[in-house]
């Protein structure tokens, strides 16, 4: 089994001061549901920001897909994210004066790629099946900022998943929610990623990240960012 993720020797500072994560090695093989965990502050959200090709590391080797980032044009690792990566924001980042509909088309409509990967006659077609599947279809009209939380929630999975994206990345999605709602949400994307992996890229993998290790049952892997990342052991050893 292929890697979607593969991270060697990478080190990443914001400064020329003490580098931030130090990681020798992070694997994530093809078509798993992996999470990843560590406490706040421990650079989840810059290594995805490495990983989707936001940020490039001082040293090392990032491959994502088959691809290895650090050797691609910035407008390159743009193409790359837009097509073949779905995002769910901690704050949804979703667009307030757009509707859902347009919301949950925006990656379809941007990159040409994720579009010719829908097998429904229209776009349209396919943002109406998903809304459905995710029960926010008698929303589609609306404007998003209209929308409970809960209800936005339903909107960036669809989001990030129209299209079928190699790789499906959830920052903290939950960490707003009650124990009932984180619960509901994580099954309803795991359900959904699920679904989508057998209608268009049985590949898709998952990368899920959280605060909260008590969500990590329903995964194939775990991963904990504070024993892979030799920056925060190096800390630790000095205390």
């Amino acid at each position: 089994m292929t890697d979607a993720v593969h991270l060697q020797q990478v080190r990443f500072s914001y400064t020329r001061q003490q580098p931030i994560l130090r990681i020798d090695e992070l694997c994530i093989s093809s078509g798993h549901r992996c999470f990843l965990h560590g406490p706040s502050g421990s650079g989840k959200t810059t290594l995805l920001s490495l990983i989707s090709g936001v940020l490039k590391p001082q040293q090392g080797s990032i491959r994502i897909l088959g691809q290895e980032l650090t050797q691609l044009s910035a407008a390159a690792r743009d193409t790359l994210r837009g097509s073949q990566i779905g995002y769910i924001f901690q704050g949804f980042n979703l667009i307030p004066y757009l509707s859902v509909e347009e919301n949950i088309a925006l990656p379809c409509k941007l990159h040409p790629e994720r579009r010719a990967r829908i097998t429904a006659e229209t776009l349209s077609a396919e943002v109406t099946r998903l809304a459905s599947r995710l029960d926010i279809h008698t929303h589609l009209s609306a404007p998003v900022a209209h929308l409970s939380v809960g209800q936005q929630q339903r909107v960036a999975i669809a989001r990030a998943i129209i299209g079928s994206p190699a790789l499906v990345i959830a920052d903290e999605p939950t960490s707003a929610l009650d124990t009932d709602r984180r619960e509901d949400f994580l099954s309803l994307l795991t359900e959904v990623t699920g679904e989508a992996k057998a209608r268009g890229n049985p590949e898709m993998t998952l990368l899920f990240v959280s605060h909260d290790r008590s969500l990590a049952t329903r995964f194939d892997s775990i991963l904990s960012l504070p024993e892979i990342n030799q920056e925060t052991r190096s800390l630790e050893n000095t205390l």
